[in-house]
């Protein structure tokens, strides 16, 4: 336990949360991928479906570990994050910010009437995807609230719409 209060700059316990809550997200992730591969080539209900979801689950794991921390190294230099335990945060909001955003324009789209069987393809999902793009942006300001990366986030929010020609929104 200490190598990973040491790693990860951790001073207090309650900051444990997030490299636990990291590791089971990414387990949780790797083994909702096995399942999908296992339904996708029709092995679900076969005598080794279980096998198959822990291995695949576990393999899947190992690689999705591997590119995260490859990411802590590049993006390092990059955030201005005063302890390494806050990048898996950040990493974490990104992910449920990224996941609820899509999941909520669905929603958005059957209050506005639009639905897939009443317009074109091309328009539905023209329209669903910039519906995501303004969901997206107050959530991200909200769940980096909630997981203590609020300064974070707001100067985030701040350059990416600068450079999206939005600047004026932020005097």
């Amino acid at each position: 336990m200490e190598k990973i209060k040491t790693r990860w700059d951790i001073t207090k316990n309650w900051q444990l949360f997030f490299p636990i809550f990291g590791v089971v997200l990414v387990l949780l992730t790797a083994y909702l991928i096995a399942r999908r591969l296992l339904h996708l080539f029709d092995l679900n209900n076969a005598s080794f479906e279980w096998l198959f979801t822990f291995g695949i689950g576990i393999v899947l794991y190992y690689f999705m570990i591997r590119f995260f921390l490859w990411c802590f190294k590049k993006l390092a230099h990059k955030w201005p994050v005063e302890q390494r335990w806050e990048m898996i945060a950040i990493f974490i909001v990104f992910a449920i910010t990224g996941s609820v955003a899509g999941k909520l324009a669905g929603p958005f789209t059957d209050l506005l009437g639009i639905q897939k069987g009443n317009v074109s393809g091309w328009i539905f999902w023209t329209i669903r995807i910039l519906l995501v793009f303004p969901i997206y942006q107050v959530l991200l300001i909200c769940f980096g609230w909630l997981f203590g990366q609020f300064r974070f986030f707001w100067n985030f929010e701040k350059k990416m719409l600068k450079r999206m020609g939005l600047g004026f929104l932020f005097p």
